[in-house]
This record gives structure tokens, sequence and C-alpha cells, in this order.
């Protein structure tokens, strides 16, 4: 068995019993919260626990899952590249470009591999996009838009983001956009070159922004995340594409419906006939079970990273991919800062 720890355990419990699904062994976990962490040992009780990451740096694993606080995911990846153990991290790779760089770099020259888990480029709705994208129904792509949204009431906001001790209270607002840039950067095949940060509200930190990024294709993508009202049923993501030749974008449908994605070519560019229908994604199958919508980015993620750790498969959203989409943030709390002016983004694929 290829052997598995697992560092944070809310999140990554979830992502843990995924990756166990796919055939890893958890052998190993962490959190602070011994609460968490014994709940988690009555579901693993062969793994061996501790509270920090560091107390498992010398654990006999192959791998190791990063679910812990959102802004601390490098130190840890680094350490675990540096000794050969395949890393898979969630939701931000980094939050300097300082971090950025030195990622990187680890992640190249490990024998190693980093895997970024964004579940979003995997959900139904965005590979079905993605489908008729790459198979040319729209057109080059001019303009992409994602959602990722909650429709909290205030008072549950405030509990969640107020805080300063836990990390969504130390995370600027534009932080946490690798739920729409990995989407946007995913579909596209491009990088981000420069951002505007748009505050939402009146609120001296406000609690939603909208991003406007200029990609290296020329494209231009405009994403809206965190605390808005309108929350998708497709696990709180939305996103549209305008093509030169027509759009496909996910419906603003409840249930079920929202996993659909509506395709729409005008007369001139569809042979002299409109074409507007809906296409519903594909089952995710996997070993020969289907996996309901809301899981199916978590699972593919989980099967993704063992393909990577025992058969040599590349990551499914590589160390470059996940610095650049986190690096989005960083400028944009930048642009923010200045008054929304346009600020460039460091130029990952080039570095």
């Amino acid at each position: 068995m290829t052997r598995l720890m697992v560092v944070g355990l809310r999140r990554g419990l979830v992502l843990a019993d995924w990756c166990a699904r796919a055939g890893f062994e958890v052998a190993a976990l962490c959190d602070p919260d011994r609460e968490l962490l014994a709940a988690a040992s009555a579901r693993f009780p062969a793994a061996r626990t501790a509270t920090g990451w560091q107390e498992l740096l010398d654990a006999d694993v192959s791998a190791v899952v990063l679910a812990h606080d959102f802004d601390a995911h490098a130190e840890p990846a680094l350490a675990f590249l540096a000794r050969g153990v395949h890393v898979l991290s969630e939701c931000a790779a980094c939050v300097t470009e300082e971090e950025g760089r030195a990622l990187v770099r680890a992640a190249e020259e490990s024998t190693a591999t980093y895997s970024f888990a964004e579940k979003y480029v995997e959900h139904p709705h965005v590979r079905t996009v993605a489908g008729l994208v790459a198979a040319g129904e729209i057109g080059e792509v001019e303009l992409i838009e994602c959602d990722y949204v909650h429709g909290l009431a205030p008072s549950d906001v405030a509990a969640l983001a107020g805080d300063p001790a836990h990390w969504r209270g130390r995370i600027g607002p534009t932080a946490y956009c690798t739920h729409t840039l990995s989407p946007v950067l995913d579909v596209t095949g491009a990088w981000p070159v420069e951002v505007t940060a748009h505050p939402v509200g009146r609120d001296p930190r406000p609690m939603a922004v909208v991003l406007v990024t200029r990609l290296s294709t020329g494209a231009l993508a405009v994403t809206r995340q965190t605390f808005l009202q309108g929350e998708p049923d497709s696990h709180w993501s939305w996103l549209s594409v305008r093509g030169s030749r027509g759009l496909a974008e996910s419906l603003r449908a409840p249930g079920q419906d929202a996993w659909s994605v509506r395709l729409r070519n005008e007369p001139w560019a569809h042979g002299g006939s409109l074409r507007d229908e809906v296409r519903a994604p594909a089952p995710t199958v996997l070993r020969g079970e289907t996996v309901v919508p809301m899981e199916a980015g978590t699972a593919l993620v989980a099967e993704a990273f063992w393909r990577t750790v025992t058969e040599g498969a590349a990551p499914r959203v590589p160390v470059r991919a996940a610095v650049a989409a986190s690096l989005v943030g960083v400028a944009a709390a930048r642009s923010l800062a200045r008054g929304s002016v346009p600020c460039p983004v460091p130029r990952v694929a080039g570095w």
C-alpha cells in the first residue's frame, strides 16, 4: 500500500476518505484540535497521530495531503518535497511571491511531485464547458467569468471571518481566489498577466471582491468571490465563457440543473441556424461507482493524485499553475490597497 499523511482534519478528513477509496493507506494524521484528531483516529485507527506536522516529518509515508490553515501550506510543502514526499495541497499554494518561487524551485528539483487539490477544475459543469471550448464550439475565448460565492447571513459572515485568530480572519479579501482563477486558467490554457481588484459594498474590509484579470491570450477574466448573495447550487461555482463564435455557460438554476451547461451559437456562426441548447454533464464514474456531482471534483482530485504518486502521471494541476492562481490574489491585494489600479501578476510561466 502507498502510505499517506493528512494534515488538517476538517477538509482533510474528506480528502482522506477519497484518497483511501483511491487506494492510499492513511498512515498518519495531524491537527492541533485534539477532538478532530481523535475523531479522525477512530476512522483510521492504525494511523500515527500528532498535533503538529513537524512531528511527522520522519513518518514512513510516500505522500501528504495539506488541508490545514489556508495561509500556511508553503512551509510544510517545501519540507516534505525536500524529503521526497509527494504533496497534494489546497487551497492556496503560497501567499507571497517569494513563497511561490521557492515552491516552484523545490517541486521541480524534488524526486517527488507537487499537486494542487483544486477540485473546481474537475466539477461537472466546469469539465463540460472546458470540453466545449477545447472542441472549438465557441471559437476563441474572449471573455470568461467565474463565481465562487456564499450567500450567508451577515451574522454568519461575521462569525466565520471576524476572528483574527482564525485563518479566515487573517487573510485579505482577495486571497481566496483560486476556486475561480484555477478554472479560468485551466479552461483557457492561459496565464494571468494583470489584475484589478474592486471591492463590493462599503465595508473598509470588504467581504466580497470582483477581480478583472487580463490573460496571456488577450482574453479578459471577470471573477467574483466570497460572500455574495445568489449562491450557485453547483458547489458555490458558476462559469461562463464567451468566444468569438458563441457562448458556453453553466445554468443559474436550482438543484441538479445547476450542473448543466447552455451552449449558444448565433445563426451566422452555426450554418445559418440558431443553436441554443442545454448539455447535461456525463456522470462521473470512478472504479465502477457513480459519484454525485457535489463530490465529483474531490473524488477526481484524489484519483489523479493516486495516479501521480503510483503511476508517474503528471499532476492534474501542477505547481506553476497553482502558484499562478494563488499570486493573482497577492497582486489583487496590491490593487485593492492602491484604489483598484491595475497591478501586474508575476510571470510564473517564465520563472
